[in-house]
């Protein structure tokens, strides 16, 4: 006979002889943030139902009930006619609630030879790598956005940085290939990534497998897993995958960050090598002349985020024994949050990037301040034969000497020149210059136009074959 409490918690056995407070039932629920596994975990329900029907653990009558039940749960998802209930706690019982009143005992079957420990755990792996294809295609379209930039670009003077002074000259092609580079091994450890995310967990049951004649195999193929987690107590309780890829988010965001730095101080009025499109800049609202860079500003910001939710799986995890534990439950909102925003923010950053007009006239006198062609000089005195650390000294005197009368290297005339170094003759204008600068480290990854160049077709050709592969 069912007592009324188990009529009311239906979810839950006779076990229990009072029902869950609302308190409890709030604290503990995860179906308003997890609902968004609905449709994976129809997809990974019905692989299930495939192989219990193939294996003969339940009927032929049954499985046609069950891909029936959950067509018609997965239109009323998509078209947003779904109830979920709290008192179901999760998208799993919400689910399987459902199919059991569109056709009865046959919706009841289908949680055979699983738990939902096992459950979460595929149905996670499969959210994350199709969200992992999902950035992916993001990073080669922000990549491309960058590189047809710095095509534009490859012979536009930019002064190379370090210690934020001005060190030597470089192209802003060249510049912003750094970024694709950095973006290019965040596509190879996403990629690496998804490799770990592709096992599968079901049938490992809620620990310690099923006693019923599954064919886990045959369920990864379908749902085209490279191959099953081997231990089932490891199944149901890693969650190493996760924290993998918030830390291979965290370096997305990181490089995004570093980026957006630099967009920031190059848009400043007082720098002026860029303007970003209006679209993405917001103004005061008290002074009406300041167009603000909204969107790598925020994106700097979100960068703490994701690395936060980082710190926060790993604090999750590190204490947990196994097997599973209802801490796991935490792990889905910082996983959810990260993957939406690190697939908004290089959504954005690639649109923005096709709207960056770049300043060539301000970038090139920012290069002609501080002396930007001295090492080139001091490698003109070592070609000449000098050795390095004596040419470097002697760079040194002339560097000061331009400071004291406040004009350049190119400003000094050859007979200033040549009190520094008897060496020197005429052809040294020729490496005086930003162009003879640039143009003089042509070899392979420096900035010379034709390296540039040669890189960018390089990478666009990478970047194309790569869905490919």
């Amino acid at each position: 006979m069912t007592s009324q409490f188990s009529k009311k918690n239906e979810a839950w056995s006779a076990r229990f002889s009072e029902p869950v407070s609302d308190l409890v039932k709030r604290y503990t629920a995860s179906v308003f943030f997890d609902k968004r596994l609905a449709q994976v975990d129809i997809q990974g329900s019905m692989a299930h139902a495939e192989m219990l029907c193939f294996k003969k653990i339940i009927s032929e009558a049954d499985y046609a009930d069950i891909t029936r039940g959950m067509a018609q749960i997965s239109a009323e998802i998509s078209a947003d006619n779904f109830v979920w209930q709290l008192d179901l706690e999760d998208v799993h019982l919400n689910i399987e609630k459902r199919l059991t009143e569109l056709i009865g005992d046959a919706g009841k079957r289908l949680h055979t030879g699983r738990s939902r420990n096992d459950q979460v755990a595929t149905d996670i792996r499969l959210y994350l790598r199709g969200a992992i294809d999902d950035i992916l295609g993001l990073l080669d379209q922000f990549r491309l956005a960058l590189l047809d930039l710095a095509e534009k670009h490859a012979d536009t003077i930019l002064p190379g940085f370090t210690h934020m002074q001005v060190a030597q000259p470089i192209t802003f092609g060249h510049h912003l290939l750094a970024y694709v580079e950095m973006f290019g091994r965040d596509v190879e450890r996403m990629a690496d990534c998804r490799k770990r995310i592709n096992r599968l967990p079901l049938g490992a049951a809620a620990l310690a497998g099923t006693t019923f004649p599954i064919d886990r195999e045959r369920v990864a193929k379908t749902l085209d897993f490279d191959g099953i987690c081997a231990n089932s107590l490891d199944a149901v309780s890693d969650r190493d995958f996760a924290i993998e890829f918030c830390a291979a988010a965290a370096l997305v965001m990181t490089h995004i960050s570093r980026m957006s730095e630099e967009l920031v101080i190059w848009m400043s009025p007082r720098v002026g090598f860029i303007d970003i499109a209006d679209r993405f800049c917001t103004g005061s609202s008290i002074m009406p002349q300041k167009k603000n860079p909204d969107v790598p500003e925020l994106a700097r910001g979100k960068t703490g985020r994701v690395n936060g939710h980082l710190i926060a799986l790993l604090t999750l995890m590190k204490g947990q024994p196994l097997a599973y534990n209802k801490d796991n439950q935490e792990d889905k909102e910082p996983l959810f949050d990260t993957v939406d925003t690190i697939t908004d923010t290089l959504r954005i950053f690639a649109d923005m990037t096709c709207g960056i007009t770049v300043k060539p006239e301000a970038m090139r006198a920012a290069a002609l301040q501080g002396y930007a062609t001295a090492t080139d000089l001091a490698d003109y005195l070592v070609k000449k034969g000098l050795p390095f650390r004596d040419a470097h000294e002697a760079v040194a005197l002339t560097v000061k000497t331009c400071v004291d009368k406040e004009c350049d290297l190119s400003d000094l005339t050859l007979d200033q020149l040549r009190t520094f170094s008897p060496l020197i003759e005429a052809d040294v204008f020729d490496v005086l210059t930003l162009e003879g600068s640039v143009a003089a480290r042509d070899h392979l990854g420096g900035t010379a136009p034709p390296q540039v160049r040669a890189a960018i077709a390089r990478l666009r050709s990478q970047i194309m074959v790569a869905p490919l592969d």
